[in-house]
């Protein structure tokens, strides 16, 4: 009765030899790495990044209308598929000085009931940049950027300001339009 049992024994025995030696390893476990992703853009030569949730779309600068009475900062406003979208010129804004950049994009942001956008240099599309890349202690030197500089990545001795476009939307100056 024992020779029996050791036959589908040694069958289930070759079996597995066989299976070890056509099988593939698995994968090796791979670290993952936190990764924080923004919109780069580029504002009077420096290099920007804005967090994904604060932009909700980037166009080039459509006709727009000026407006009357506004700030030089406020280009005027445009029908985008039928809404009507403020156009700010952020350097002018930030810098008094008008952007004159060839490449010329809209941010346009949405925070809560506001809808407005901001024209910049140039949008390098989306940045990723893993937490050892972010400066630990950096502190922006320029006065006028440090209320909407939240943090900074370096890559590459490339330094990449993170631009809170809440900040912006809820500034005071940026709000006050009219001359």
């Amino acid at each position: 009765m024992t020779e029996g049992l050791e036959r589908p024994f040694e069958i289930l025995r070759v079996i597995d030899a066989q299976c070890r030696k056509h099988a593939f390893e698995l994968p090796k476990q791979e670290v993952l790495t936190n990764y924080w992703s923004g919109i780069g853009f580029v504002l009077a030569g420096q290099y920007f990044l804005a967090p994904l949730g604060q932009i909700s779309e980037v166009l080039h600068v459509p006709e727009f209308t000026a407006v009357p009475g506004a700030k030089s900062w406020v280009r005027g406003v445009a029908n985008v598929r039928g809404v009507l979208l403020p156009i700010m010129d952020l350097q002018g804004f930030l810098y008094n000085r008008p952007n004159r950049s060839r490449r010329q994009r809209l941010m346009v942001m949405t925070k809560d009931d506001l809808v407005s956008s901001v024209v910049v240099d140039d949008v390098l599309g989306l940045q990723h940049f893993e937490d050892h890349e972010r400066v630990t202690d950096f502190e922006e030197s320029d006065e006028q950027l440090r209320p909407f500089v939240t943090g900074a990545f370096e890559r590459d001795g490339r330094t990449w300001k993170i631009f809170d476009f809440y900040e912006l939307a809820e500034n005071a100056n940026f709000l006050q339009v009219a001359v």
